[in-house]
């Protein structure tokens, strides 16, 4: 299971379209190629732990990624784990916790993450359930050691069945039983609202709190003096592309800059 301590950087490997997704995908092995290389760029650069996502899977279903799209993350996500000696999570877009937790399970990886764990959200995809019930009685059938990382107001998103903040954040913790929260901009790439982190992390003191979008090397440093950490990725990608691969350069600087804080 994933620990937290501040401050952890966690980079995106944003996968390219897989088998069973919309798109026309590139050879598994390309994408496998792609992904190891982002992964040992990241861990080079001082990284603490990294999130695998089928993001070129556009436009993403709702609750259920096709087999074919979970045989395909557990292929990389293994391979990222031999590769390099980092925490590896998964999220599986847009929202289907239990298949991110059947492919945590089998290949070892330490967390997950959940766009939606409780509550209702009005989304591109439509309305989406949280399904916190049912996750963690398969985190507990599978005796699975994996960390429940929870969006509260989750980007690409509007919240219907809570719109207050803080409360979100106390129900997605408390009742949802979430390991740790992530706050996010409105939409990939764009920075949270300062003013929300500090009333999630008023609200729930007791939870590691993520940026969770738009963190960069000039934001870092004022992420955390409140949060504990940031889930990076478009602003370490070659040319700030969130599609493209990760910058060297770019990667170093934002943890340089973390670690400084």
């Amino acid at each position: 299971m994933l620990q937290i301590s501040k401050p952890c950087l966690i980079g995106m490997i944003h996968l390219p379209p897989l088998p069973g997704g919309p798109q026309n995908n590139p050879p598994l092995s390309a994408s496998l190629a792609r992904a190891l290389d982002d992964a040992r760029i990241l861990q080079s650069a001082g990284f603490d732990a990294l999130m695998i996502e089928n993001f070129g899977d556009t436009p993403f279903s709702a609750t259920q990624i096709d087999p074919a799209t979970v045989a395909s993350m557990a292929v990389i996500t293994a391979a990222i784990k031999n590769e390099v000696n980092l925490p590896v999570g998964i999220n599986a877009l847009r929202n289907d916790s239990i298949s991110a937790l059947g492919i945590a399970a089998a290949v070892e990886a330490s967390f997950i993450r959940v766009n939606v764990l409780i509550g209702v959200a009005a989304t591109d995809q439509g309305f989406i359930e949280g399904n916190a019930a049912n996750l963690h009685r398969y985190r507990k059938q599978l005796d699975a050691n994996v960390a429940i990382l929870a969006d509260v107001h989750v980007k690409h998103a509007q919240p219907i069945s809570q719109p207050d903040v803080a409360l979100a954040a106390e129900e997605t913790a408390y009742r949802g039983g979430a390991d740790a929260l992530i706050v996010s901009g409105t939409t990939t790439g764009r920075p949270a609202d300062i003013d929300a982190i500090k009333k999630i992390k008023s609200a729930v003191p007791d939870r590691p709190l993520l940026i969770g979008s738009g963190a960069t090397t000039d934001s870092i440093r004022e992420i955390l003096k409140i949060a504990d950490g940031a889930i990076v990725g478009t602003s370490i990608k070659i040319d700030g592309i969130t599609t493209a691969p990760v910058d060297p350069d770019r990667a170093r600087a934002l943890v340089s800059a973390a670690k400084s804080a």
